[in-house]
């Protein structure tokens, strides 16, 4: 059966088997090096209340929250876009 893509959506290389991790949106066991990290900064403060703070002076610290998305939740939330059919399989040379 032909593949849609070289490495099949995957960074893993000749690495063997890895472990499965879970989405934290859908639950879905998905491959390591396939899933998707998120990392976001949460304040413990209301919006309003922060400027009023920061304004101030005042230091005022935040929760990092890191969350692994499947790719169907990271495309849902648009943290990863769907290409134009043009642009799909134009490689970046970096």
């Amino acid at each position: 059966m032909p593949v849609k893509r070289k490495n099949r959506g995957r960074a893993k290389g000749q690495k063997g088997s890895e472990p499965m991790i879970q989405c934290d949106n859908c639950g879905a066991l998905v491959p390591r090096s396939k899933i998707q990290r998120v990392t976001r900064r949460v304040s413990l403060v209301r919006g309003d209340l922060f400027r009023e703070l920061k304004k101030a002076g005042a230091y005022i610290s935040q929760n990092i929250v890191t969350e692994n998305l499947c790719i169907s939740c990271a495309i849902h939330y648009g943290v990863l876009k769907v290409r134009p059919r043009e642009e799909r399989k134009v490689r970046e040379i970096i």
